[in-house]
């Protein structure tokens, strides 16, 4: 995704390089509902603020 700093979601690749940890993380932490998705078109984002209290970093 151009500009994930900036990016209000995320894809999974980008959130796990925004808080520092592996994709397959993100992957367990989406497909446990700890971390939220939303559906754009044919694509899952990660809402960046919700993404950032998960992992207990303040936006």
């Amino acid at each position: 995704m151009n500009n994930s700093s900036n990016s209000l979601a995320l894809t999974m690749k980008d959130a796990a390089k925004l808080v520092g940890v592996d994709y397959r993380t993100i992957r367990l932490g989406i497909e446990s509902g700890t971390i939220p998705t939303i559906q754009l078109g044919p694509r899952r984002m990660i809402p960046r603020i919700p993404l950032l209290r998960v992992f207990g970093i303040n936006p």
